[in-house]
C-alpha cells in the first residue's frame, strides 16, 4: 500500500497560524515530518499550534516569526533554526499571502499591486535564495508553493492577486529548471474558494452560486488541498515538478 511518508525531514510551512496553514502543518506532522511553522502576526496561535502538534504526534515543532516579504526576516529565520538544532529544511511551503478585498482595478489602489507581488512572488525568491544553497548540499528537496484558480481565471475584481500569483507562476517554471539537476522539485497547488474551519464554524460550506460553476458540485476542503501539498513533498512525486496543479473540482482544467 502507497503511504505518504514524510519521516527524516524537516518542513517549513509559511503562513502556518493561518485556517489553510495549520491543516497543512498537522498532515505533514502527521505524515512524520518535522515542522518550523512560520507566521507573522499571530505569535499565539503558532505556539499553541506547535505545541499540540508535539503532543498529538511526538514530531519536532517549533515557531518562528518572520516578515516573508523581507530578505533580512528570512535570513534571521533561517538562523533561529538554525539555533533550535532541528535540524536542516528540505521541504518548503510557501503558503503565506497577503489578501485584498475583492474590487475592480480603477478603484484598488496602487500599492495592493506592489503588496501582492511582494507577498506572492518575492516569498519565494527570498525562501529560494535563503534555503534552497542547503538543500543543494543536503542532496535534494521538495518546494511547494500556494497559487490560485483566479491566476488561470483572471476573473473581473481580482487584479492585483490574478497579476501577482501568475508571476509566481513563471518564476515556479524557471525555478523548476534551474534546480532540477539539484534533485529539487518545485509545484504550484492551485486550490479554488476553499472551506475551512471558519466556514464550519459559521455554516457557509455550501456556495450555491460558486459551487453550481464547479463540475463536483461542491467547494474543496482544507484537507484536500492538505493532502495534495503533501503527496507533492513526498517522494511518491519524485519526478514531478514545475506543475500548475488546481485542485478545484475541475473549474480549472489546465490545456495542452
Amino acid at each position: 500500500m502507497l503511504k505518504i511518508d514524510l519521516r527524516g525531514h524537516l518542513a517549513i510551512i509559511t503562513g502556518a497560524s493561518g485556517m489553510l496553514g495549520r491543516v497543512m502543518a498537522k498532515t505533514f506532522a502527521d505524515c512524520g515530518a518535522d515542522l518550523v511553522l512560520h507566521y507573522f502576526h499571530n505569535q499565539q496561535e503558532a505556539e499553541a499550534l506547535a505545541v499540540q502538534l508535539r503532543r498529538q504526534t511526538g514530531r519536532r515543532v517549533i515557531a518562528v516569526q518572520a516578515d516573508i516579504t523581507s530578505a533580512e526576516d528570512v535570513r534571521r529565520m533561517k538562523e533561529e533554526i538554525i539555533a533550535a538544532k532541528i535540524g536542516t529544511p528540505d521541504l518548503l511551503v510557501h503558503n503565506a499571502v497577503i489578501q485584498y478585498e475583492q474590487m475592480p482595478l480603477i478603484e484598488q489602489p496602487l500599492e495592493d499591486f506592489d503588496s501582492q507581488y511582494q507577498s506572492c512572488v518575492m516569498q519565494t525568491v527570498h525562501m529560494t535564495k535563503t534555503f534552497v544553497p542547503d538543500m543543494i548540499a543536503k542532496g535534494g528537496g521538495r518546494i511547494v508553493v500556494i497559487n490560485t484558480e483566479c491566476a488561470a481565471l483572471c476573473e473581473p475584481g481580482w487584479s492585483a492577486y490574478s497579476a501577482a500569483k501568475r508571476g509566481l507562476d513563471g518564476l515556479v517554471r524557471v525555478l523548476a529548471k534551474e534546480l532540477g539537476p539539484h534533485n529539487i522539485t518545485i509545484n504550484e497547488v492551485a486550490p479554488g474558494w476553499t472551506i475551512t474551519e471558519k466556514d464550519r464554524q459559521m455554516h457557509t460550506e455550501v456556495q450555491p452560486d460558486y459551487d453550481s460553476t464547479v463540475p463536483l458540485k461542491r467547494r474543496g476542503t482544507d484537507q484536500e488541498i492538505a493532502q495534495m501539498c503533501a503527496f507533492l513533498a513526498s517522494p511518491l512525486a519524485s519526478f514531478t515538478t514545475g506543475a500548475y496543479i488546481p485542485v478545484s473540482g475541475g473549474r480549472v482544467m489546465p490545456g495542452i
